[in-house]
């Protein structure tokens, strides 16, 4: 048999197993689009999450405070060395320009400071780091320098805020990598259990294969065929599901969260290389499915 007749006849085995036992492919096919649309909402949920931070990170402002002792060239000298170390913009605010801010945004209270017998604020420097150290370890390294640098008496930035934030981050991906491991290894599983159940509808036929002398290799290629294109269509209903969910909630949530998010959380939900991804695992899934539920049949 030529190699173009053997894919014409494994094709035309798998539309017929297909045909066979729609049920018990729907399953899977179900099974395996609910484990990648589960993917591509973490995914979503990720990519939100470091709009997040990012977002936190640019409005993050850093506040240098210089010791009191410092005259007015060591100020500089140390606001060029600010400078240096951070690569951004750095803005020099003397103690009444702090005061008259603080004054200001206290409002009604902020009169209460005009009784203080002298300004207690120091000389500051307001410092805008750069988008690409706009991230939660790239502004603790920058504090511990700025801390260790002569003339500086203190280094502010919502520290616990951010740690906490980042914090809870991390926990979320690996709480999510482990529920994802725990449905990818059930989905396996089930599209394994359900393929198993066409595979034994169709005894007859892989004995009569068998006692004419057909291979393992030449049994095991419909179905695992059969679960490459499960893998293929539960791909596609999850990237389907994906793209709804965009078009329906994504506007909605954009709306909702622009104020905090920024616009990446209105991003579309079904990108090119999400969906390469989606149809990888969804081919890999079904794969490994047949796979185990063939080699588990000829095995008994």
């Amino acid at each position: 048999m030529s190699a173009l007749s053997k894919v014409t006849y494994f094709c035309r085995s798998a539309a017929v197993g297909l045909k066979h036992s729609p049920f018990v492919h729907f399953i899977a096919v179900t099974t395996i689009a609910i484990a990648l649309f589960s993917a591509g909402m973490a995914r979503g949920a990720a990519r939100v999450l470091d709009n997040l931070l990012a977002s936190l990170g640019g409005e993050v402002e850093v506040t240098v405070y210089l010791s009191p002792e410092l005259d007015a060239d060591e100020v500089h000298g140390v606001r060029a060395l600010v400078l240096a170390l951070s690569g951004g913009e750095v803005t020099l605010v003397s103690p009444d320009a702090a005061l008259s801010r603080l004054r200001t945004e206290l409002g009604d209270l902020g009169e209460a400071l005009a009784e203080l017998p002298e300004n207690p604020l120091p000389v500051s420097l307001e410092l805008r780091v750069p988008p690409e150290r706009r991230n939660p370890d790239a502004l603790l390294a920058l504090a511990k320098a700025l801390r260790a640098a002569p003339g500086v008496a203190g280094v502010d930035y919502g520290e616990a805020a951010v740690q906490r934030l980042s914090a809870i981050a991390r926990a979320l991906r690996f709480g999510s990598l482990v529920a994802f491991a725990v449905v990818l290894g059930a989905t396996v599983v089930i599209v394994a259990a359900t393929l198993q159940l066409a595979i034994y509808s169709r005894r007859g036929e892989i004995e009569i294969q068998k006692l004419v002398g057909a291979t393992d290799r030449f049994v095991k290629a419909p179905f695992l065929l059969e679960g490459l294109l499960q893998g293929v269509l539960g791909a596609a209903v999850a990237l389907f599901g994906l793209w709804a969910f965009g078009r329906v909630l994504g506007p909605t949530l954009g709306a909702l969260f622009a104020f905090l998010l920024g616009p990446g959380v209105a991003a579309p939900w079904v990108e090119p290389r999400l969906a390469l991804e989606l149809l990888c695992a969804g081919c890999g899934l079904g794969l490994g499915g047949s796979f185990v539920a063939v080699g588990r049949f000829l095995r008994v």
